[in-house]
């Protein structure tokens, strides 16, 4: 028996059939229940705990279908649409899951209908049963206001007012009922008959594309795995020739004998449809992920959903047969670095609109091909001379002496090592973007200069010379070649 804090009172949450033929229920206070049988067994409910293991039933049940929403804190809706025969018919698949339940020790009600209300209730007041298409309102007549999903206040009201059964609630007047009740009750209602559509909001995204394989004995190692990739990365094919496309997101679904579910996920530069090369990066994923990887028993259920597609370029290659191989060799390459090292560890740099240099740059994650900023390019005799490095972050300098308050340095101090300037060009202004509200950055004066041993250096001044005033910093931001 599980007990529950509510309400400044221990009460019961769940008790198992032994409880219940001594006469407990739900809801009953664990004082009350202690003075009548003292050596109950109790535990202490774990609402995380417990959240972890519906999530993780609700995984387990994707073998079913990829329509697999979460009913409170103990109850999930399966939308089997269009999976049932697959099973040979609507009253074997509910036999099949409830004996898979049972199996791993769980026990289980469940109902199948048409709707999902009826099948809500049949489930959690008739505890098994397959509902025939068009009995719903049979199912429900005899049933309490309870079976049409409503809250304990309308509840309580509908019996204050003599309707005890769904079948009373029926025969009412529907106008005195919504005024009385609100439309909430006429709504749910309607949901269990059909007369109005419900959806069942899936917990995970469905795939655009889907594939799976049941196998006779279960899989342990990783190249059986890979081998699995392959054939129903081949299945794939077919569909995603059909629609013109290849795939951008794919996952693979490792159903494991005793529930468990692992899921690898991967995404591409560019649309793919090549079985080899899609197995080629779950390879890498799986390299990647081995420490964590655990087989148990075996998996007997693998499934290859396409989440994400693109276009697929078709291309006539040349008479070497390689037109654009050195583009795509550049994008499966990143890909397979992704699979095994994470989806930052390839990334390119990107032009940016901005003045400030450090910020005309940005990191963005490969895409398949060389990005470009946007714009006209500028005639390269009127783009002023940059350093090769460029430091992510200006380090400063002590600067001792200068020609002029506004002038170059004469000697500077970086990194310990005092440098006397030769030759300095400059300074060529540079202020933040006037399109950046609230930003008061002050103005930069940048210098090239150059120190007796030959070695050129970007510095630039932050501030000026005022009186009254701190004297003005001096950074390094970069180095010539």
């Amino acid at each position: 028996m599980v007990s529950l804090h509510r309400n400044n009172t221990v009460q019961i949450a769940a008790l198992d059939a032994r409880a219940e033929a001594l006469g407990l229920k739900r809801g009953m206070g664990l004082a009350d229940a202690r003075a009548m049988h003292p050596s109950l067994d109790v535990v202490e409910t774990d609402p995380a705990g417990e959240g972890r293991l519906l999530e993780a039933l609700a995984d387990w049940c994707d073998r079913y279908t990829p329509l697999v929403a979460l009913d409170g804190a103990d109850g999930l809706f399966l939308d089997v649409t269009g999976c049932t025969q697959l099973f040979g018919g609507e009253k074997p698949m509910l036999d099949t899951v409830l004996a898979q339940f049972s199996a791993q020790g769980f026990d289980v009600r469940a109902g199948l209908a048409s709707t999902a209300g009826a099948a809500w209730a049949a489930a959690r007041f008739r505890g098994r049963l397959a509902v025939a298409p068009g009995a719903e309102r049979e199912l429900l007549a005899p049933l309490p206001p309870q079976a049409l999903r409503l809250e304990k206040p309308v509840c309580a009201g509908l019996d204050s007012v003599g309707l005890r059964s769904v079948d009373e609630i029926m025969a009412a007047p529907r106008a005195p009922l919504a005024r009385r009740f609100g439309r909430e009750l006429l709504i749910r209602l309607d949901q269990a008959l059909g007369r109005v559509d419900e959806a069942v909001s899936p917990r995970l995204p469905v795939p655009a594309l889907v594939v799976e394989r049941q196998l006779a004995e279960p899989v342990v190692l990783t190249e059986d795995i890979e081998r699995l990739v392959h054939m129903l990365a081949t299945a794939l094919k077919a569909d995603l020739e059909r629609r013109g496309e290849g795939a951008r997101r794919m996952e693979l679904s490792l159903f494991r004998v005793d529930g468990a579910v692992s899921r690898i996920a991967i995404s591409t530069s560019l649309a793919l449809r090549d079985p080899w090369k899609i197995r080629n990066l779950f390879r890498e994923r799986l390299a990647a992920i081995v420490s964590d990887f655990d087989a148990g028993y075996g998996f007997d259920l693998a499934r290859l959903a396409v989440f994400s597609t693109g276009p697929f370029d078709v291309r006539q290659s040349d008479l070497a047969g390689e037109a654009g191989a050195e583009e795509d060799d550049l994008a499966l390459f990143a890909d397979r670095v992704r699979a095994r090292l994470g989806a930052g560890a390839v990334v390119q740099p990107v032009a940016v609109e901005s003045h400030i240099p450090e910020r005309a740059i940005a990191l963005r994650p490969f895409a398949g091909k060389l990005l470009h900023g946007g714009g006209q390019r500028v005639p390269q005799p009127l783009l002023p001379e940059r350093p090769v490095r460029l430091f992510g972050r200006p380090e400063p300098v002590e600067v001792p002496a200068t020609e002029l308050p506004e002038g170059p340095p004469m000697r500077f101090r970086w990194r310990r090592a005092l440098h006397s300037v030769v030759r300095a060009e400059g300074p060529e202004r540079i202020a933040p973007e006037w399109w950046r509200n609230g930003e008061e950055a002050p103005e930069r004066d940048y210098y090239r200069v150059e120190d007796s041993e030959g070695r050129r250096y970007w510095l630039y001044r932050l501030g000026h010379h005022e009186a009254g005033k701190p004297p003005p910093r001096w950074f390094m931001h970069g180095l010539f070649a």
